[in-house]
């Protein structure tokens, strides 16, 4: 009983003074381990099971309580529950790891030495993916040999820096919720275009991702296949890492709202064209804001849980929100960082403007908007499509109805986003090897 109270008395010191000499603490890899009751959080009920154990072998059935792996559960490992102590306890993903899937191609190390989390990754995801080339993307996805380092002891600075490329996935796919795509106006407008909105076809999965040219799949928004692979009890999901080292959450109940309107102010514009070759003119002049471009949509700091990266405070850890709704994936990041993987260099410094995100501007009127068939849209000299359509299964092979998937609903219940549903039935034809196990194993 003295050594339980004397460890107590220990804990809270050690874990106040831990919390204000260095928040970036909570984050340590330890974390997974130290939940020995697996209930999802580091709690008074782990350090019940530790204490009991507190001064014997670190073998056998109390070799999860030696926390350092000295062999004796001693002084060090009480140290490391200090660390871990009233965190989130469920991933399996703050220390090294590494994920091989034969089925998918799926290739990815974590290393984490020190400071420093080294995540080299093909970009394979290991999930089924949509059919590329499609309509709107003529790419096919390949194999990359990508590496990045973030670190696992963040700084935050308070300041919303602007991120292009913010964070990696737990299985090695990049978060890039951003689109080099634009609408110019003969009147001085520019507009960035959504990757997430229901006028331009830039050929999405029903992962919110698509290619680039190099064939690199990068999602711009969340992937419920990427959920379900990661997800346990809790209703927060560890789904990646930021590049300022802070995690990345999916709250599977959206229990957490993001801070963003849609702007009351008509857009201004006339004589535009969207990036490409079939550069077809448009009016977007006294057009109301409705998510199809980036500045549609405005900060607003009382209206959700988030701030203006997607950001909180939980449990005194600082944590990025995947949300369902804009920004989707954060825009910009509060911690030190400095992109040290493909693409070179820091990105643009500084957060994102007033309204929302890169440059000013708006979108097509409900009724008009750009013509069918203008085509040219472009990411990085990527896409020729035009005004988005309901989501392709062509070249997807093995047959969606091959197991009932022939309407609407069939297709909601594998959760694909209403406006990537097929219209209609499809052929036996129009799935990919890749998918049907997957659907097949959903509707068993």
């Amino acid at each position: 009983m003295r050594v339980i109270l004397v460890m107590t008395a220990a804990l809270i010191v050690l874990g106040d003074a831990r919390v204000m000499a260095n928040p970036s603490a909570l984050h340590k890899q330890t974390t997974a381990a130290a939940d020995f009751d697996s209930d999802g959080e580091v709690g008074f009920a782990d350090f019940l099971m530790f204490a009991g154990v507190f001064g014997q072998p670190g073998t056998g059935d109390n070799a999860k309580f030696d926390l350092d792996g000295s062999g004796t559960i001693d002084f060090g490992d009480f140290l490391k529950f200090v660390t871990a102590f009233g965190q989130p306890g469920t991933s399996n993903y703050l220390d090294s790891y590494e994920l091989m899937d034969e089925e998918y191609g799926t290739v990815v190390s974590v290393v984490v030495d020190g400071a420093a989390r080294v995540i080299d990754t093909n970009s394979l995801p290991d999930h089924a993916t949509g059919a590329f080339p499609n309509d709107g993307n003529p790419n096919a996805i390949s194999a990359q040999t990508l590496r990045y380092e973030f670190p696992t002891e963040p700084t935050f600075t308070g300041n919303a820096t602007f991120a292009q490329a913010p964070g990696i996935a737990v299985n090695g796919v990049p978060f890039e919720p951003g689109t080099a795509e634009s609408v110019s106006c003969g009147t001085g407008e520019n507009f960035r275009i959504e990757a997430l909105q229901e006028v331009y076809n830039l050929g999405f999965d029903f992962n919110n991702a698509h290619v680039q040219p190099t064939g690199k799949y990068h999602y711009h928004g969340m992937s419920k296949m990427l959920v379900e692979a990661y997800s346990a009890d809790e209703d927060l999901v560890h789904v990646g890492f930021a590049s300022d080292g802070y995690l990345m959450y999916y709250s599977k109940s959206g229990a957490y709202r993001p801070s963003y309107v849609l702007s009351t102010t008509a857009r201004g514009g006339t004589n535009c064209a969207a990036s490409g070759p079939n550069n077809t003119s448009f009016d977007l002049a006294g057009t109301s804001p409705d998510g199809t471009y980036t500045s549609d949509w405005q900060y607003s700091e009382r209206v959700g849980d988030l701030d203006q990266c997607n950001g909180t405070t939980i449990d005194g850890q600082y944590v990025y929100i995947i949300t369902d709704g804009y920004p989707y994936i954060s825009r910009c990041l509060k911690g030190e960082f400095t992109v040290t993987g493909p693409g070179g260099g820091p990105p643009p410094g500084g957060g994102p403007p007033p309204g929302g995100g890169p440059p000013p501007g708006g979108g097509p009127p409900p009724e008009g908007g750009p013509p069918l068939g203008m085509g040219g849209v472009m990411e990085r000299g990527s896409f020729s499509s035009s005004v988005r359509a309901p989501f392709n299964w062509a070249g997807m092979a093995g047959g969606p109805s091959a197991r009932g998937i022939q309407t609407l609903d069939d297709a909601q219940r594998l959760g694909v986003p209403e406006h990537q549903l097929p219209l209609g039935t499809t052929s036996e034809s129009d799935l990919s090897r890749r998918t049907i196990g997957i659907l097949r194993q959903k509707l068993k």
